[in-house]
């Protein structure tokens, strides 16, 4: 029952990850805009006149694209990953705890994603937490999803006997 619910738990980041990029490429005018306007710094006063604001069209692609490759590229690993352990159910302890291995790469990397581009350089470069605009919208699903996704990895990655 337990190599179930870690199969299901990878599957569920394996959707988080398809859905959240299908919603940025959905709504991309919106990905690119909330993009922009956390590199621009201006959602909060004298952000805009910060010499690490930046309207640089091409860093706001960059921010954007690495936002839904990063989450495109988890959910690939955590789909294949799931299937893997989804072969490997019935077999032997050490057979699916290496299966595991894509799965926790797809944990990692949705975690990284959201660590690096919502924390290190979202808050920490562009102070996202002085916007009232963004610091509860980004910053705090940023690091609920980290968290729970953290906390799925966790679960995953013990050993299975």
């Amino acid at each position: 029952m337990l190599r179930i619910i870690k199969i299901l738990l990878v599957l569920s980041v394996f959707l988080w990850g398809i859905f959240g990029a299908f919603g940025n490429l959905t709504d991309w005018n919106g990905t690119i805009g909330a993009v922009e306007a956390v590199a621009s710094m201006s959602t909060f006063e004298g952000g805009a006149e910060s010499w690490r604001a930046t309207t640089n069209p091409v860093l706001i692609l960059a921010g954007a694209l690495f936002i839904i490759l990063s989450k495109v590229t988890a959910g690939i690993l955590c789909l294949i990953g799931g299937g893997r352990m989804w072969s490997a159910r019935k077999a032997d302890p050490a057979t699916f705890n290496h299966a595991k291995t894509l799965a926790l790469s797809g944990c990692g990397v949705a975690i990284f994603m959201l660590f690096l581009g919502f924390i290190v350089i979202g808050e920490g470069w562009f102070e996202l937490w002085r916007s009232d605009v963004f610091r509860d919208l980004a910053g705090q699903s940023a690091f609920r999803y980290a968290g729970m996704i953290g906390i799925v990895a966790i679960f995953v990655s013990v050993a299975d006997d």
